[in-house]
């Protein structure tokens, strides 16, 4: 297993980072601890989790995600593990989550109750790394691609937010500020304000990337090369199209889309099958499953700090944690990008 420094933090974390999004959903607990504990048996230290988890999102399990990793948490050498978590954002309708403040902008208030009750689940006295889920501001996202300047919405200043979560920071609950599901000029925005007013710096975002939507690469990638702010990679199997399986004749019922058939909107487009396909056409060509290409690939960018990997049973995880040892030809590379110029970000 590779380790990487997360920005300009002391933070060094596994390329491998768990993603716990099913847990007390698709997982039961004893499942999310034997997942937790394969996975840190074989070198992953980085474990991210958030205050909506599980996904789809709902009040009857919101917060399992996180008590189910506190569980195991409290058993572990607490010090040789990074824990990320994350503030739900507003915009979203999830009235559920802190007993309704959840669908309110990112303010104080809203910072110390989310972080509170996060430190309270997961059983533990700090968070390494603190995130925005995604921004108290408009953007697109989620499926959205293109900017609407109609759709802005009043939102709480940046600057009052790194306030909010400098004041966290100072009180030794969270050690790192990250952002998620960000824009070029949101970063730049929130180095600038923190900057000039003497606040947290962010360290990292947090956005989707994969072999259908490498849309980072576009302005993001050098925004995180000039200000050291490395990209934490989510969705590397883009929601399980990049495994082959969804084109399979029989689909397993237990597949997330069997499941949740409309959770994931950004993969309804018209191009994510074909595309998907020509992927998995081309891993069978280098004698690699499907799997294995999508998660080798995200690795191998410069700018990923860590590649957050989900599963829902150990094979998967076991299969995600050996695709991310398996290294690229360059000839490989070049027919990955020949694809990408034909099929440029289908799921954007």
């Amino acid at each position: 297993m590779n380790y990487n420094r997360v920005g300009n933090s002391e933070l060094v974390v596994s390329e491998i980072c768990l993603g716990t999004m099913t847990f007390g959903e698709q997982n039961t607990e004893s499942e999310a601890h034997e997942q937790l504990d394969y996975a840190t048996a074989n070198g992953v230290n980085f474990i991210d989790a958030a205050e909506m988890y599980p996904v789809p999102p709902r009040a009857e399990t919101q917060g399992l995600t996180e008590s189910y990793v506190g569980s195991w948490l409290k058993r572990q050498k607490r010090d040789e593990l990074v824990i990320a978590s994350k503030v739900t954002g507003p915009g979203r309708g999830f009235q559920w989550v802190r007993d309704g403040a959840g669908a309110n902008a990112i303010d104080s208030k809203s910072i110390e109750t989310a972080i509170d009750g996060s430190l309270r689940r997961l059983q533990t006295d700090y968070i390494d790394l603190y995130q925005i889920h995604w921004p108290d501001r408009y953007v697109p996202n989620f499926g959205e691609w293109s900017f609407d300047p109609a759709k802005e919405r009043s939102t709480i200043p940046i600057v009052n937010q790194l306030e909010a979560l400098g004041n966290q920071l100072k009180k030794g609950k969270i050690r790192y500020v990250g952002l998620s599901n960000e824009t070029p000029w949101g970063i730049l925005e929130f180095l600038r304000i923190a900057k000039e007013h003497k606040l947290p710096a962010i360290v990292s975002t947090q956005n989707a990337y994969n072999l259908l939507n490498r849309s980072f690469e576009s302005g993001l990638s050098e925004v995180s090369h000039q200000e050291n702010v490395p990209l934490l990679a989510y969705s590397p199997l883009a929601f399980g199209h990049l495994t082959g399986k969804y084109f399979q004749d029989t689909v397993d019922s237990s597949a997330r889309l069997s499941l949740f058939p409309k959770f994931g909107a950004r993969y309804e487009k018209p191009n994510v099958p074909t595309a998907s396909r020509a992927y998995a056409e081309l891993a069978e060509k280098y004698n690699l499953a499907p799997a294995a290409l999508a998660v080798a690939f995200v690795c191998s960018r410069w700018f990923v700090a860590s590649n957050i990997i989900g599963a829902t049973n150990i094979e998967q995880l076991k299969e995600n944690l050996t695709s991310a040892e398996v290294s690229l030809a360059p000839d490989l590379i070049r027919e990955i990008d020949n694809l990408h110029l034909r099929y440029t970000n289908p799921a954007v």
